[in-house]
């Protein structure tokens, strides 16, 4: 998990972020992810 962060941290690795939601609307990530639109990944903020 390091290398990965190092990789991230230098550029060498953009992951694509396609969307970001709140923790509570969880069920709806998922339900976008499972139809196949993603373009990248989705992120759960959890805060």
């Amino acid at each position: 998990m390091a290398e990965i962060a190092r990789l991230i941290e230098s550029g060498v690795i953009r992951p694509v972020v396609d969307k970001v939601v709140r923790f509570e609307k969880t069920g709806d990530a998922l339900a976008y992810v499972e139809t196949g639109r993603a373009k990248g990944k989705v992120v759960v903020a959890v805060k």
